[in-house]
């Protein structure tokens, strides 16, 4: 069998090349995917702006699809299965596992930042990508396809509201409600949490959120008050950061109370500036959150089907791969309607 992959990739500062592989066949351990949709993360906006900071695989690589081919040595996969970019359980033999510390496998941490041996030359912005067994994740009957695109960003915020293991009832402050914010805010509720309050200043995010089920949303000069008056000055116990805003780290610290948690999700692109003894007078937990365990797959997945994340309605258009840039820099104007874009190699122009 041979088939022709097109993909776009970085070539430089807003610059994007056009490729194509020719392929005969995946290699042993591997599977041909048929990319089905791919979704655009901030990420990726900002490796299109910067032009090198991320690694081949990671451009793109928010996406589902279905197995046209399987490889030699391949087991449990067949073609036509529905299958998600992911990362697979922990290795065993790398330094982390033999030392006992498999929640921070060094195989999977490559695997999620795109720089393992393995890893594929380009991502998932093409009509068909070659990747390993480890990186593919089938998908349940229940999840539509757009659902499925979505899995990956729910797997972020599933895996740091698992690594921040607040208490039930605790109150929280979600600062930012794109995708990310309002998946950690889902996430957060379905963990326990109590009142919460999410800031964030574009209008039809805020209007989003209400229509998630989030009663406090406010705009960021309201937040202050609000939370007083829900804490009676006392501050959140825990606080999600998901704007990666630099400007934001310590007025985000600031939110919380003493002798709480304040979580870093969103990915600054620059050094921030903080009070290293407000930190730790006030014996704040700070907990920084990286991309996911293959674990944080399948419990995103579970909560999306059984309804307990609402992932569709953050999916707010569809464009072909020939639109990327031109979508690449609407995003980067941070004044964009959109909340999560999704890639249809198969599509011309917007749905």
């Amino acid at each position: 069998m041979v088939t022709t992959d097109r993909y776009l990739a970085v070539a430089g500062p807003r610059e994007l090349r056009e490729g194509a592989v020719t392929t005969t066949g995946p290699r042993p351990g591997h599977v041909l995917v048929d990319i089905t949709y791919t979704g655009i993360c901030g990420t990726d906006v900002h490796g299109y702006t910067d032009g090198h900071m991320l690694p081949p695989a990671v451009f793109g690589h928010e996406w589902t699809g279905s197995i046209s081919a399987v490889g030699d040595g391949v087991q449990g996969l067949r073609v036509g299965q529905r299958v998600v970019g992911g990362v697979g359980p922990a290795c065993g033999h790398c330094l982390q596992c033999v030392a006992g510390h498999t929640s921070n496998c060094d195989t999977v941490f490559a695997e999620a930042n795109g720089v393992d041996a393995d890893a594929p030359a380009y991502g998932a912005f093409a009509t068909q990508v070659q990747v390993s067994v480890r990186r593919v994740i089938p998908v349940p009957e229940g999840l539509s396809d757009v659902e499925a695109a979505l899995v990956e960003p729910t797997a972020v915020t599933f895996h740091a509201v698992r690594r921040v293991a607040a208490e039930y009832g605790v109150t929280t402050v979600v600062q930012g409600a794109g995708p990310i914010g309002l998946l950690t805010a889902q996430n957060a509720r379905n963990a326990g949490a109590g009142p919460m309050i999410i800031s964030e200043p574009s209008p039809a995010r805020r209007a989003l959120a209400a229509r998630l089920g989030f009663t406090q949303v406010v705009e960021p000069a309201e937040l202050w008050p609000a939370l007083d008056d829900l804490t009676r000055g006392m501050g959140a116990d825990v606080v999600y950061e998901c704007t990666g805003v630099p400007s934001l780290f310590q007025p985000s610290a600031e939110l919380v109370r003493r002798g709480g948690t304040l979580a870093l999700l969103g990915y600054p692109l620059e050094n921030s500036s903080v009070s290293y003894g407000d930190w730790q007078s006030r014996e704040l937990t700070v907990i920084g959150s990286l991309a996911y365990h293959h674990e944080d797959f399948v419990g995103a997945m579970r909560a999306i089907a059984a309804g307990r994340v609402d992932v569709a309605p953050l999916h707010t258009g569809t464009f072909g791969l020939s639109s990327l840039r031109d979508v690449l820099e609407e995003l980067d104007t941070g004044k964009s309607e959109h909340a999560k874009v999704l890639i249809d190699p198969k599509q011309k122009g917007q749905n």
